[in-house]
């Protein structure tokens, strides 16, 4: 069934009404009509499977239905990605989308092969955050995570920016741990409790430098090991989002 997406400040379950994108996909690009059946969602764990009321002119309205609420993890897992060359960051965004995680910042790293300027921070933003909705609709997956405006190190870790229980960052150092090892520390420090958020940071091609490193374990970052395998920033992603998934979820 096809999925659109409401913004949750516009849901409202007796009077949906699909945005003029939206409408777009679903009239000139699906070729959909009055009475096929469609499902929406807000992004914020609700759904409706409700059927097209109206359709005019770049504008769908939906029959009113009582929304479905999906439940939400346990743990929120957040994901510090370095961006990646190419359009790699497009596929670690809607991976990471569909393996649930709550919110992803985009990082320059001094690394970072690509460069973004001021002028297009605010639209490459907006792209990723449009990736995160795509992979939505495609997947099911009703929680829409916020992609963050991109930053450099030194602004990510500022104390009011990050506040999460346990922050991992993924490491070829020799003091890093696998995560269960980490987890199993954490639960004995905080009697047998799991953290109620996870941030995973992934650096960029050549992997942060020293310094940034530097800057995150003293921030409290804990080093993770990913096995011995020097991995490509988009499968150190998705790697280690799938551990957290499996070990806390």
């Amino acid at each position: 069934m096809p999925r659109f997406y409401i913004r949750p400040e516009f849901w409202d379950p007796n009077n949906l009404m699909l945005c003029e994108a939206e409408s777009h996909h679903c009239l000139n690009v699906l070729r959909l009509k009055e009475g096929d059946k469609i499902t929406a969602f807000n992004g914020r764990g609700e759904e409706i499977h409700t059927e097209i009321k109206i359709a005019t002119k770049g504008q769908v309205q939906l029959k009113e239905s009582k929304p479905v609420h999906s439940i939400k993890s346990k743990t929120q897992i957040v994901l510090g990605q370095a961006i990646p060359k190419g359009k790699n960051m497009d596929l670690i965004i809607e991976k990471a989308t569909e393996l649930g995680v709550s919110e992803i910042y985009p990082i320059i790293s001094d690394r970072s092969i690509v460069r973004i300027s001021s002028d297009e921070i605010i639209k490459k933003q907006d792209k990723w955050q449009r990736v995160a909705i795509g992979a939505c609709k495609q997947s099911g997956q009703n929680w829409l995570p916020e992609v963050k405006m991109p930053k450099i190190p030194e602004e990510l870790f500022q104390p009011e920016q990050l506040n999460h229980d346990l922050m991992l960052i993924a490491s070829l150092q020799k003091e890093s741990k696998h995560f269960k090892e980490i987890l199993s520390e954490y639960q004995i420090a905080h009697e047998q409790t799991e953290p109620s958020s996870v941030l995973m940071l992934i650096g960029p091609e050549g992997d942060f430098t020293p310094a940034e490193i530097n800057l995150a374990l003293n921030s409290g970052c804990i080093p993770m090991t990913l096995g011995p395998i020097v991995l490509r920033s988009e499968t150190a992603a998705l790697y280690s989002l799938s551990i957290l998934n499996y070990e806390l979820l």
